[in-house]
């Protein structure tokens, strides 16, 4: 279980899939070193520069498709493992981790002393597991099942406690207009399947899900060992569709404006009567009398249900949440029915993982700086942190200069700007500071009691921030993680060691592909900080309006041409993209790619990158974008990203370079070519 602290809310919005370090605030406008400009002496990983030439069609004219020119062969002859939904570069290196882990947890079981070696142990040893049947979880089981509404806000705050989902979520995390003091923060919840759109939408394919899931409702409660099970599901399947109806859709979710609403517990009350929220929220350890309610109309909606409910039907959904959300670690049977409706109805995986990539998960989930202290003394050589703080100045600097060059922003908005820019803090690798495990009781022979334990540690650790100093050590992914992200209130980017290798990051490729790799990933980090939710925040970290309404305005129309173009993409027969929902990523994505493009230029010290295997440097920069969203993706996994997930799937995220002139003239991009795009329509932004 994952608690979602105000980094975590973030990185679904902001963020792209040795020795200890010091988070050292980068400076926008220092000079970027000079890079060499002939092809690298050591060998790097991929290909003779950095990239698989192999895995191009060069049968696809660039303009076309420039995502099949630079990937189609790679796309045709790579099938999806059979327990995955997609497979691709960032699949690979999440694979290798996953491996790299192994073989330290394989070390560590081997030391009783060891947190981690008995917590991977413990979930290797099935035979147990399955000795054990649902025992371990019957006694909480019970106490739903005898539950009346009378107590259940008290329960409701157990269930937090432990980890199982209900009718609304919670974090504490920075107070978004006061960054320096911690607030507790609630969130809409009360349904299985991922949004409410899966409710509300109709459509053959949703219709198909609604199918699986009342059948995955029933075969739980069956698990459970309950009677009459289909009628029961149904009237959770209901109750959840009438839940869905009060929800907000996710675009006012994701509005860092329309979400910031504070209240106190007694108004919290008067606006949503029917639940007891003192006692829930006194039950969970928030002392304080304010708090933030991310969408207060759903939370007026869903006590009024709560209150209307019949409280067998808020039991059965409370059995059912319990035994998905701890499925991974009771009997297979649970696990396979949670998998079945989860991994393949939804995502189209056809088959589970190996025990051993599940052990490994389950430890680096709950324990991951405990695991990732000996990933990185083992796999993180100082020489990459070395280059990356490097590119990150110089991608700091490009964007500086882009600041300073904006036609369309005021001269005091860019003077503000470029404060913000230098009170960046950029963290890369991993925690210079480790989290303490030490209260966490883990035990060889105990699965669910682990799984358990660590979820109250959790929401325990996560607890203790309120009243406390902010902690700015902290990371929101651990250093085993293939991904990176912003966070607007502690005003950082962040890079873990996972992501820093090929095909992103290799210090012996060529300069023009790490920095269409890494180096866009570094822009599109730094650029959230400026998108339509980042732009919100000061340089405190702060939700704060320092632009002026011309900046706005501009931004905003800026933003409305890119919302056009995507909302324009059919991914799959009848099913778009939604602009306005991507478009934090998608600016991102942009900018990231036109700012790295400007670092490596100026990089190159105003000579002319040489040509390497009949490839120019900004043909290397393109390709090298292109080669990180090599992604291949099962048909309903990419469905249910275009309902979910805030970024663009990797073709149109390739496609984001028909904006930047520079792609035009070095692929000899004409009018005509499916993605030419006329100077005037291209995005400009920064």
């Amino acid at each position: 279980m994952t608690y979602l602290t105000k980094t975590s809310r973030l990185m679904a919005s902001a963020a792209l899939g040795a020795l200890m370090l010091t988070a050292v605030p980068a400076t926008a406008g220092e000079k970027p070193a000079a890079a060499s400009t002939t092809a690298p002496a050591a060998k790097p990983e991929l290909g003779t520069f950095g990239f698989d030439l192999s895995g191009m069609d060069k049968s696809v004219q660039p303009g076309d498709d420039f995502y099949a020119y630079a990937n189609g062969s790679w796309a045709r002859n790579t099938p999806i493992p059979a327990d995955k939904s997609n497979f691709g570069m960032f699949t690979v290196l999440a694979d290798l981790s996953q491996s790299r882990t192994q073989e330290i947890l394989e070390a560590a079981k081997a030391d009783p002393n060891s947190m981690i070696g008995r917590a991977y142990s413990a979930f290797l040893d099935a035979a147990t597991v399955e000795a054990k049947g649902l025992s371990p979880i019957e006694p909480w089981l019970n106490q739903i099942r005898s539950v009346d509404k009378a107590g259940l806000a008290k329960l409701l705050a157990e269930a937090d406690r432990n980890g199982v989902r209900h009718f609304f979520g919670g974090y504490v995390g920075q107070d978004d207009k006061n960054p320096d003091v911690y607030i507790y923060t609630m969130f809409q919840g009360g349904i299985g399947m991922p949004d409410r759109d899966f409710y509300l939408k109709d459509n053959e394919r949703n219709t198909k899900l609604q199918a699986a899931y009342l059948k995955h409702l029933e075969n739980v409660l069956t698990l459970a060992g309950e009677a009459n099970a289909a009628a029961r599901a149904k009237a959770i399947y209901d109750f959840e569709k009438q839940i869905a109806t009060v929800h907000w859709d996710k675009n006012d979710s994701s509005d860092a404006t329309k979400v910031y609403n504070k209240m106190t517990i007694a108004e919290l009350a008067a606006a949503a009567p029917g639940f007891d929220w003192a006692t829930f929220l006194r039950g969970i350890g928030v002392n304080e009398e304010s708090l933030l309610v991310s969408q207060p109309s759903a939370f007026t909606g869903e006590a009024k249900l709560i209150a209307d409910a019949p409280i067998g039907v808020i039991r059965d959904m409370l059995i059912v949440r319990s035994l998905d959300g701890f499925s991974d670690v009771l009997p297979d049977a649970i696990a396979r029915e949670a998998f079945a409706f989860y991994g393949t109805a939804l995502s189209g995986t056809p088959q589970m993982q190996e025990r051993w990539k599940r052990a490994v998960d389950f430890t680096t989930n709950n324990m991951g700086e405990a695991v990732g202290q000996d990933y990185v003394a083992k796999y993180f050589p100082p020489e990459t942190k070395a280059a990356m703080d490097q590119l990150v100045k110089n991608v700091l600097a490009a964007m500086g200069d882009r600041i300073d060059g904006l036609s369309w922003m005021q001269p005091e908005t860019k003077v503000k700007a470029k404060k913000k820019l230098a009170n960046f803090t950029t963290k890369i690798g991993y925690p210079d500071r480790w989290k303490d495990y030490s209260k966490l009781e883990i035990k060889a022979d105990d699965l669910f009691g682990n799984a358990l334990r660590s979820n109250q540690f959790a929401h325990d650790d996560n607890i203790s921030r309120l009243g406390g100093p902010i902690r700015r050590w902290e990371w929101g992914m651990t250093p085993m993680t293939v991904n990176a992200y912003a966070n607007f209130g502690m005003n950082e980017i962040v890079f873990p060691a996972a992501i820093l290798q090929p095909p992103f990051f290799d210090p012996h490729a060529d300069p023009a592909i790490n920095y269409g790799g890494i180096g866009a990933v570094i822009g599109h980090e730094i650029s959230h900080h400026f998108d339509d939710q980042g732009a919100k925040y000061d340089e405190t970290g702060k939700l704060a309006d320092w632009w002026t309404p011309a900046d706005v305005a501009a931004f905003e129309a800026a933003g409305k041409a890119l919302i056009a173009q995507y909302d324009a993409y059919e991914v799959l027969p009848g099913e778009k993209l939604d602009g306005t929902f991507t478009l934090g990523e998608n600016i991102g994505d942009l900018a990231g790619l036109t700012v790295a493009y400007d670092a490596y230029k100026k990089s190159l010290g105003g000579k002319e990158a040489p040509v390497i295997d009949g490839l120019t440097g900004d043909q290397r920069f393109f390709l090298g974008w292109a080669q990180v969203w090599r992604r291949n993706y099962r048909e309903q996994n990419l469905s249910q990203r275009i309902t979910t997930d805030p970024h663009s799937p990797s073709i149109q995220r390739t496609w984001v370079s028909r904006n930047l002139d520079p792609w035009y003239k070095a692929f000899q991009v004409k009018p005509g070519q499916t993605l030419y795009l006329a100077p005037e329509e291209r995005v400009r932004i920064w």
